[in-house]
């Protein structure tokens, strides 16, 4: 499946003390180049959520720190889905620093998320319009 991007800025918000983006920043990082791939897709999580009453939640998450962010730096992320399944899907996201057209790999990520009822918090299907909308979004 093709790699979406999402290019971001680091801000002084996202450093620690040593200007070093902090370590769980990451997270938010691939959390928002998630947002974007769906909405990539055509799907607004508000609008699943209200129409179809399931909401996407992270499962689990995993990380490798390669390299340092640090303050100003451009960095690319990519989301990759890994697996696809009735309830969930699993992602390799990666962060890289470019620099003068270089990517330097900084972290990497596999994270799961699942699709549950919004009012239960149970695991529920994905619905098949959402389903069928990243589908497409994936083909080569």
């Amino acid at each position: 499946m093709p790699d979406f991007t999402w290019t971001i800025r680091v801000y002084y918000e996202d450093t620690d003390a040593g200007g070093v983006v902090f370590y769980a920043n990451y997270l938010k990082f691939f959390e928002r180049a998630r947002t974007e791939w769906l909405r990539a897709a055509g799907i607004s999580q508000q609008i699943m959520t209200a129409t179809h009453g399931a909401m996407f939640v992270v499962k689990s998450t995993a990380l490798d720190y390669h390299a340092p962010a640090r303050l100003d730096d451009e960095l690319k992320l990519t989301v990759v889905v890994e697996k696809m399944g009735r309830a969930s899907v699993q992602f390799v996201q990666q962060a890289f620093r470019l620099v003068d057209g270089r990517e330097e790999l900084l972290a990497t990520g596999r994270i799961k998320v699942g699709c549950v009822d919004a009012q239960r918090f149970r695991p529920s299907e994905i619905p098949a319009e959402v389903l069928a909308a990243i589908q497409q979004l994936d083909r080569p």
